[in-house]
């Protein structure tokens, strides 16, 4: 009864016409066969023109099947795992396990003990097991690599690993899953530590949770990983490589550096004497007007001074900054203190992507500029990951010529523009120009 059920299951998810060509397959086989065989006892008894009528008949049966039934199950059939290209290595294990073998062959062939060739046996056929084992185990599984949205240098992320198993009745055990190697990578991988998955059930996924951190910006690429086994015995290592193209697109650092915590202050200042506003913090006093409000008089000095004196406030909630990134440099590149420019420039990047995320969190105006790149002025936070990633791109450039990025200045006079630039050096006030206040810094 339990088999009935069993068979009654597995013909409703099967594919009806892939076991109808399965069994037409077999039967028109055995009927060759059976032809076979009668061709070649009609020729043992003389029967020439009958013997050849019936090999005949067979090949053309055999034929049949071959070109019509054979594609369609193999097209149903989830084989295409034996086309995996495998990698094959000997572990220390295995060399010691293969030089036991030979010590055992020897003595076998010395001494003609049936005993020992049949330990012989024994011995290879668990080598030929291992092999068949561990490529069973690497076959059907497919690797699937999820990272975060928005990853900045030096911040640990998580990652998702999940690896898939599609074969139909059988589970992958004791599987690694490590970066190919890839000589022409400018970056590092994107996955340095090997992640381990112990079993993945048939047709199931497994899915490690895989802490990441990437030093610096820019953009780190792999094209290929590799699932590696020692299953079952520890012997030989196999591998597969598996093509998947990931990319990871890393912002710079944020965190607050010395230099952002030095330069903020005054940058505030700035911002918030330039102009008169409806802000919390005292501007100036001056003469009451009749269109002024009531709840503005500075009771105080009006009672001191026996005249009417009410208070302005800075313009606090209404900035607009200006955020220009110049990476022109003047020095060449076989400077000999090139490696300690780059470090200067990358710290620069930093700063200005740290001044960038400021700007996005107090909710202030923003406009960047960049060679080639001029973002219209917006709230920063709608603005920040895109300035982000155009920081993780950019690289210095050895060419000192060309117009200021500053020439296009903001029209709103009471702007505030900010200038990065890979040459000028940090400048404590603010240079004032035409369209309003010029902060450079760099590194």
């Amino acid at each position: 009864m339990k088999l009935r059920s069993s068979l009654a299951r597995l013909w409703v998810h099967s594919e009806r016409p892939a076991v109808r060509a399965f069994f037409l397959s077999m039967a028109a086989l055995t009927l060759a066969l059976v032809l076979a065989l009668y061709s070649s006892a009609a020729a043992e008894m003389g029967h020439t023109a009958l013997a050849g009528a019936t090999a005949i008949a067979a090949l053309v049966l055999a034929a049949w099947v071959a070109i019509t039934l054979v594609p369609v199950l193999a097209r149903r059939t989830p084989l295409r795992w034996m086309a995996y290209k495998m990698e094959y290595r000997l572990t220390r294990e295995g060399w010691i396990y293969i030089g036991g073998v030979f010590a055992v062959s020897l003595a076998a062939l010395n001494t003609g003990n049936n005993l020992l060739f049949l330990i012989l046996a024994s011995l290879i056929a668990v080598i030929l097991m291992s092999g068949i084992l561990s490529s069973i185990t690497l076959s059907g599984v497919e690797l699937r690599l999820e990272l975060p949205e928005h990853i900045f240098a030096g911040q640990p992320v998580r990652a998702l690993v999940e690896l898939e198993n599609e074969k139909i009745y059988l589970p992958s055990f004791s599987l690694r899953v490590e970066s190919a190697a890839d000589k022409e990578r400018a970056q590092g991988a994107v996955l340095e530590t090997p992640v381990y998955f112990p079993y993945v059930p048939k047709r199931g996924r497994a899915k490690q949770i895989v802490p990441l951190q990437f030093p610096r910006r820019g953009i780190y690429q792999q094209e290929a990983f590799r699932i590696v086994t020692r299953f079952p015995f520890g012997f030989l290592q196999k591998a597969r490589r598996v093509n998947l193209r990931t990319e990871a697109l890393v912002y710079p650092s944020v965190e607050g550096a010395e230099q952002v915590r030095e330069a903020l202050p005054s940058l505030e200042g700035i911002i918030e004497s330039m102009r008169k506003g409806h802000g919390q913090d005292l501007y100036a006093l001056r003469d009451y007007q009749p269109a002024d409000s009531a709840r503005h008089v500075h009771w105080k000095v009006t009672a001191r001074t026996g005249e009417l004196k009410v208070r302005e406030f800075t313009r606090e909630n209404d900035r607009r900054i200006l955020l220009v990134f110049d990476p022109r440099v003047s020095w060449p590149g076989n400077d000999p203190r090139a490696a300690e420019l780059a470090e200067a420039f990358e710290r620069g990047v930093s700063l200005c992507s740290s001044l960038a995320w400021h700007f996005a969190e107090t909710g202030a105006m923003l406009e960047f500029r960049a060679p080639g790149i001029d973002l219209p002025v917006a709230p920063a936070r709608d603005l920040i990951y895109e300035i982000l990633s155009i920081l993780a791109r950019i690289s210095p450039q050895r060419d000192s010529a060309g117009e200021s990025l500053l020439d296009a200045a903001p029209a709103d006079p009471a702007a505030l523009s900010i200038l990065f630039t890979g040459t000028a050096g940090v400048r404590s006030s603010p240079v004032a120009t035409e369209s309003g206040y010029v902060f450079s810094l760099c590194a």
